[in-house]
């Protein structure tokens, strides 16, 4: 008999006429922020992942923007971003013009306290796929109102979002890889950089 074998039938033998459906697994591991601290960590964890962000209140987010974009910068936006920015409406670029601007402005659905991620949805203000994938900045403003403790509080919120079914994306900083000689390399599957723009 195997190792392997033998412990299976020591499992077996010990989980015989006991009833585990009724097991109550403790959940007390589960810290979460409190809920006055949600923005700092937040902002915490998002810079962890090398990610620049700003924090601006509503009536700066213009300046807010522009500030954050290079000088000549040309911009790419979704249709319906619901505010105002100098760049030319996504109407369906191909890869290749999108691969033209210099940057990406969109919305965020969610942001995660725990994780420091951005959660796109694609709905209006967050256009497609794509947009947030082939320009080489995406700055992205996110509102404080929208940022949840942690993961299974978002896939919750996005269960009973608006935009259910729809495909989502997940951003945790700039896209990054170490595949080849553990060396980081930023921008291989998506933008080089991520600047998030905290509006509270």
């Amino acid at each position: 008999m195997s190792a392997r074998d033998e412990i299976l039938l020591r499992v077996r033998s010990a989980l015989t006429g006991a009833d585990i459906s009724e097991v109550q697994v403790p959940r007390g591991y589960r810290s979460r922020p409190a809920q006055k601290g949600l923005v700092d960590r937040f902002v915490e964890r998002v810079e962890d992942y090398r990610a620049n962000v700003t924090r601006c209140a509503e009536p700066d987010l213009a300046d807010t923007i522009a500030a954050a974009l290079s000088p000549g910068a040309t911009v790419v936006i979704p249709e319906g971003l619901p505010f105002e920015v100098d760049g030319t409406v996504d109407t369906g670029l191909s890869p290749a013009e999108l691969d033209g601007f210099n940057a990406v402005v969109t919305t965020a659905t969610i942001g995660i306290a725990e994780t420091g991620t951005i959660v796109l949805t694609h709905g209006t203000g967050e256009g497609r796929r794509a947009l947030s994938l082939v320009p080489d900045l995406h700055l992205c403003v996110v509102r404080a109102d929208q940022i949840v403790p942690d993961v299974p509080d978002a896939v919750a919120l996005l269960d009973s979002h608006s935009n259910a079914g729809r495909p989502q994306t997940w951003i945790s900083g700039p896209s990054a890889t170490s595949d080849i000689e553990l060396i980081r390399v930023e921008g291989v599957h998506g933008p080089r950089a991520l600047h998030v723009i905290l509006v509270s």
